[in-house]
């Protein structure tokens, strides 16, 4: 093992390698020497306890690593064998999701035409966590019946013409619907009704349901942005195939599956543990977080139906959104219409292939990449081109769409989710001027919904977003489409402006 100081064996101008204390495959690390240098010894500690779990087959950090619970956000961890609560986390389908909306920068550059959309937002999409339906007086309400159902199908045709959602917007998602590990519908069914009957949501779930349609609080967001095309045939032929337009508006959501992803897997990490605990299993890194469960066993198929119900839960509230945030663009400005350009995840497990095998990719706050030509996109619309990956920056740095290289296969197929914390939240409380950041939104003309804009979520709390995009585009997983620019931001309404 190299000296702990400088772990990394480079590779290449943004990849090294991390070795391993056994004789297991070598971290993949995706990033320059500026950002290999914010990876921190504990976030390298949880690194090399998950690389080295049972069952893993490789491990990939990404450059907006951090440290997480049990693994590190902003990681990628594979394997045959087993399955893992902790590299999909407690937000199940954690997502972004583009909308592309009719209209020219010119529509929204005026302050009053701006305020008057935030206004019609915040009356439809509820913020901050805990709030629902019942916060928002256009949202759209949704019984336990149309819930369940929800949960249990995702977007299907039926869910998505009850809620409002266009249907032909299911062919738009990385995946409009997740089944039981049996491969069935039904499977859902009778493990929502066993969570109920062995009262795991403490009669909550309808509390839950009526989240759907709402953002959340945290790094959870809504922006309005404005597009702007690279050159490059590459790019204009990938924008034009996602449905972007260079001056175009769009409109960016970063949500996932509410308080009812998070008392699902909530349970799953209890029982686990329990079953750790009765069985005198040792845990990897003697870490709670990084419990497990062989593929086909009990505690395996009740972990994935879970992430499944979180999962569809996840894929129904982004669509919702979607078609709420056209609504309150409608009310304003009569008349437009939009298109979803795609929904992506960074916070679930999927089945793929690798090295010709099946594995359970674990993606924690990482992208899937698959370029132009990969098996999984035959006959969607991304087939030729690669599908788009959204990337959220900050407001004020903007976010990228891009889509992958084929050198994106050293990296399990998968990018980072977004630019990473560079300051915790207590010490970006401690460590950042309120007035300062307010001020800096307002020099930018970029509006929000909130008295002041959270602290603790401000740009300076992330890492260098143009340094992270570096490491990807020289590490050849990925080359950018467009950069979005906010116009206005969405977040948590606790303190949001009547």
């Amino acid at each position: 093992m190299p000296d702990s100081t400088k772990p990394f064996i480079e590779t290449g101008e943004a990849t090294a390698m991390l070795p391993l204390p056994t004789n297991q495959r070598p971290v993949t690390v995706i990033g320059t020497p500026a950002i290999r240098e914010t990876f921190d010894e504990q976030c390298i500690q949880q690194t090399i306890n998950s690389a080295t779990a049972p069952g893993v087959s490789h491990l990939v950090l990404n450059p907006d690593a951090h440290v997480g619970y049990g693994t590190p956000v902003g990681c990628v961890m594979t394997s045959p064998t087993h399955i893992y609560p902790g590299p999909v986390g407690v937000d199940i389908k954690c997502s972004m999701s583009l909308l592309a909306i009719d209209i020219d920068e010119d529509a929204v550059r005026d302050v009053r035409t701006r305020r008057a959309i935030i206004d019609a937002l915040c009356e439809r999409t509820p913020t901050g966590a805990g709030r629902g339906q019942r916060h928002a007086s256009k949202s759209r309400l949704v019984d336990d019946t149309l819930g369940e159902r929800v949960i249990t199908e995702g977007a299907s045709v039926g869910v998505c013409s009850e809620l409002g959602i266009p249907p032909e917007w299911a062919d738009r998602c990385e995946d409009s619907a997740h089944v039981s590990h049996d491969g069935s519908v039904d499977g859902l069914l009778a493990r929502l009704e066993l969570l109920k009957q062995e009262g795991r949501f403490r009669n909550k779930l309808p509390g839950k349901i009526r989240q759907l349609g709402s953002y959340g609080g945290g790094n959870h967001f809504g922006e309005c942005e404005v597009v702007r095309v690279r050159e490059g045939d590459r790019a204009r032929q990938a924008a034009e195939v996602f449905g972007l337009r260079d001056g175009g508006v769009a409109f960016l959501s970063h949500c996932g599956s509410r308080g009812l992803g998070h008392d699902l897997a909530s349970g799953q990490f209890k029982s686990l543990e329990q079953h750790f605990t009765t069985w005198g299993i040792p845990l990897p890194g003697n870490d709670r977080q990084l419990v497990h469960a062989p593929l086909g066993s009990d505690q395996a198929n009740a972990y994935l139906d879970d992430m499944a119900l979180g999962a569809n839960f996840a894929t129904v509230n982004h669509l919702l959104i979607n078609a709420l945030v056209l609504e309150a663009f409608q009310e304003v400005l009569p008349g437009v219409t939009g298109q979803l350009v795609y929904f992506i995840s960074h916070n679930i497990a999927r089945q793929e292939i690798l090295e010709n095998k099946p594995h359970w990719v674990h993606r924690k706050g990482a992208t899937r990449a698959f370029p132009g030509g990969h098996h999984a996109l035959k006959g969607t619309p991304f087939e030729k081109t690669g599908h788009p990956i959204l990337l959220p920056g900050n407001p004020q740095a903007g976010s990228s769409i891009m889509v992958a290289n084929d050198g994106a296969a050293k990296s399990c197929y998968s990018v980072n989710h977004g630019a990473g914390r560079a300051l915790g939240r207590r010490a970006a409380a401690k460590a950042l001027d309120q007035g300062a950041i307010d001020a800096s939104f307002k020099e930018r003309d970029i509006l929000t919904n909130c008295r002041k804009y959270p602290i603790d979520e401000a740009p300076a709390a992330y890492k260098d977003f143009d340094e992270v995009l570096r490491s990807v585009e020289k590490a050849d997983l990925a080359t950018e489409v467009a950069r979005l620019e906010a116009r206005f931001v969405i977040k948590d309404g606790s303190g949001a402006d009547d």
